[in-house]
């Protein structure tokens, strides 16, 4: 298909970016579409969709977590950090991500196992 060499190679450059250019026209056109963040619906850890309008009027931290990354132990500081703010309407959203190197792996079950064994679902 594409042979990578040191030498400058226009119709497969050409080829490899239109390729990329029809990559990012499907993600985008799959892409959910909103103005605001209270547009958009996310499964919870049990897979029930919740809309993000629940959280209107909170001051709401998105992260994307990993329970096998080598920053799991953030979950200790982001537990610490929702429970001195969470009585002023303050809301963790964690979004599990195994796209880069798979560092999350499991499933809604396991995940919710290693937040039940770290204490940070609630």
């Amino acid at each position: 298909m594409f042979h990578l060499s040191n030498k400058f190679n226009y119709t497969e450059m050409k080829k490899l970016l239109l390729l990329i250019v029809v990559f990012l026209q499907i993600a985008v056109s799959q892409a959910q579409k909103g103005t605001n963040i209270y547009d958009f619906r996310a499964k919870d850890i049990n897979g029930k969709e919740q809309s993000l309008k629940a959280y209107k009027g909170k001051v709401v931290l998105i992260v994307n977590v990993a329970s096998k990354c080598g920053l799991t132990k953030q979950y200790d500081g982001l537990e610490a950090l929702y429970k001195k703010y969470k009585d002023k309407g303050f809301v963790i959203l964690g979004f599990p991500c195994n796209q880069f190197m798979g560092q999350e792996p499991g499933t809604e079950e396991e995940i919710a196992a290693i937040l039940d064994d770290s204490g940070s679902e609630e």
